[in-house]
């Protein structure tokens, strides 16, 4: 049956008709459609999940409860102890700020908080210790899920998780990062920049924010820039306006920066003064480090770089191999750093931490790709890494930080003997000062600042004692009445001094547990003497 041409004509016009018609689709009201968009907002935190933001700083905290132990002289008297001298007037800064070599930036951190806690009157001595690390905690909390979001940028989600994972367990990272040091803090912000620097891949490309945090390291430790040359010059050389790079973004960040340092240096210095050129000089031009210490070339390769990656180095190698192209520059960094640093006769572990998240990315891409001995391998990893970071973290070299809360609370359970005073006859600046006791009583250690004039044959107060201690000690104190009332030493030195100790009535009241690994000047034990008043007897 056929159908007719009219027909047709209409059946094709109304087609036409609608098609001019304006559809209009039914909204969906019902919350289901809208639930997953609302709880993405409501659970982020730092572009990341709420839990793993919460679960990230708790275990930074936990890591500063479980990190009862001093690691270098500088975790105090280039931040805590100025920081103290800057709000209670009163304590004791080394020969570096009467130098210029330091700037006030980082205690500037601390200061401000012990200035709330004193204005709120809560200025306890725990709160001083404690609040500070809480704080250098939760930066270093930020800067792991930074490194985190950075991963699910460059790579997916798993991979994140692995560099996350190997991150978080790190041992020496563990040791380090709830410390007042500078180097700390540099780490922090070297993780935080990275985050904003143009690597392939990212989208939280941002050269503004990326140039100010690289800046605000090298203010707070000039050798922060290290790492970051091979960065910067990557950046310069794959940027096609270069000028527009330099005029509009790094010139302006440096500027500013600079002109904040000086400024806050000024007002504590009172004076004008470049202090990031003076601490190059000092330790890079001069090479004036080598005083405290100095080591063969290959040291950062043969010790250095193998003992802070631990266990990680295998998958660290493993991953260098694996990883594609585009983290070349990562490893150059870190190759870099490794030579620049070498080439310097002082070294110390923590001078290549900053490089430590960058080999963190290698080590996750290995995890990632293997197979079978997966679950064995983050097995060693996790037990190998948690044994060194609760040894190191709760019993090695405790005793320095135990025998200041033994003095701080003798302190403050005899308030009426003012005139009390500390010797502290060990390896100068063993132990932190005010920041610990927060109680003006006189202490003295003993001094080691280094030659700055050019002696051919110059020994410090420290070297001078430990030739004849018991010499010393006798032309040092021949009147009794300057005597001080405690003395702290470590064991190794008792028996050398003993004579002296003898005659001039001191008894040992406290003994604290140090180290397993006694060298040197540095013993296993520290003791406590005090000295006895004659007819007075000391009760065991």
């Amino acid at each position: 049956m056929e159908r007719e041409p009219g027909d047709g004509s209409l059946f094709f016009r109304g087609l036409q008709n609608r098609a001019h018609e304006k559809v209009k689709l039914r909204k969906r009201k019902s919350a289901l459609y809208l639930r997953p968009q609302r709880s993405r907002r409501r659970g982020d935190l730092l572009g990341e999940n709420i839990y793993l933001v919460l679960f990230t700083i708790a275990l930074r905290i936990c890591n500063c409860f479980l990190v009862q132990t001093s690691f270098v002289p500088d975790e105090y008297w280039q931040s805590l102890e100025v920081a103290h001298h800057m709000v209670f007037d009163y304590g004791y800064l080394t020969w570096e700020w009467t130098e210029r070599l330091r700037g006030y930036t980082y205690p500037l951190i601390f200061a401000s908080i012990y200035k709330i806690l004193h204005l709120l009157g809560k200025d306890s001595v725990q709160l001083l210790i404690w609040i500070p690390r809480f704080a250098q905690a939760l930066l270093s909390a930020i800067a792991d899920l930074r490194l985190y979001s950075l991963m699910k940028q460059l790579e997916n989600q798993q991979v994140a998780r692995w560099v996350f994972f190997c991150q978080l367990c790190s041992w020496f990272t563990w040791y380090c990062c709830t410390r007042t040091l500078t180097n700390t803090m540099e780490t922090v912000l070297t993780i935080i920049a990275l985050f904003y620097y143009p690597l392939e891949g990212s989208k939280s490309v941002d050269s503004v924010k990326y140039s100010s945090l690289v800046a605000l390291a090298f203010i707070i430790r000039p050798t922060a820039v290290i790492p970051w040359i091979p960065l910067l010059f990557r950046h310069f050389w794959q940027e096609q306006r270069k000028l527009d790079l330099i005029l509009h973004q790094f010139l302006p960040v440096g500027f500013a920066t600079l002109s904040w340092s000086l400024m806050i240096d000024r007002i504590f210095f009172g004076q004008w003064t470049l202090v990031q050129y003076n601490f190059l000089k000092f330790n890079v031009l001069q090479n004036l480090g080598t005083f405290y210490g100095s080591h063969p070339w290959h040291w950062y390769f043969s010790q250095g770089f193998p003992v802070v990656l631990g266990t990680h180095l295998p998958f660290f190698i493993h991953g260098c191999f694996l990883a594609p192209k585009r983290y070349q520059i990562l490893l150059v960094t870190v190759l870099w750093t490794l030579l620049v640093y070498s080439m310097l006769s002082h070294k110390e572990f923590r001078f290549i931490y900053p490089v430590l998240p960058f080999c963190m990315v290698f080590c996750g891409y290995s995890l990632n790709h293997l197979k079978t001995w997966k679950k064995p391998a983050l097995s060693f990893l996790f037990l190998s890494n948690m044994l060194l970071a609760l040894y190191t973290g709760l019993v090695h070299q405790r005793g320095t930080l135990d025998v200041m809360t033994h003095i701080q609370e003798l302190c403050y359970n005899n308030p009426n003997n003012s005139a009390a005073s500390v010797f502290v006859m060990m390896p100068c600046h063993s132990t932190p000062l005010y920041s610990h006791v927060h109680y003006p009583l006189p202490m003295r250690f003993l001094q080691c600042p280094p030659d700055l004039t050019g002696k051919s044959q110059y020994l410090d107060e420290a070297d001078t004692f430990y030739q004849n201690p018991l010499s010393w000690l006798y032309k040092e104190f021949h009147n009794n009445s300057t005597l001080p009332t405690y003395l702290l030493i470590f064991n190794v030195l008792e028996e050398e001094i003993s004579a002296f100790l003898i005659s001039r009535n001191y008894e040992r009241t406290a003994v604290f547990f140090h180290t397993h690994l006694p060298e040197g000047r540095t013993g296993s034990h520290i003791y406590i003497y005090e000295r006895k008043l004659k007819g007075k007897l000391y009760r065991r």
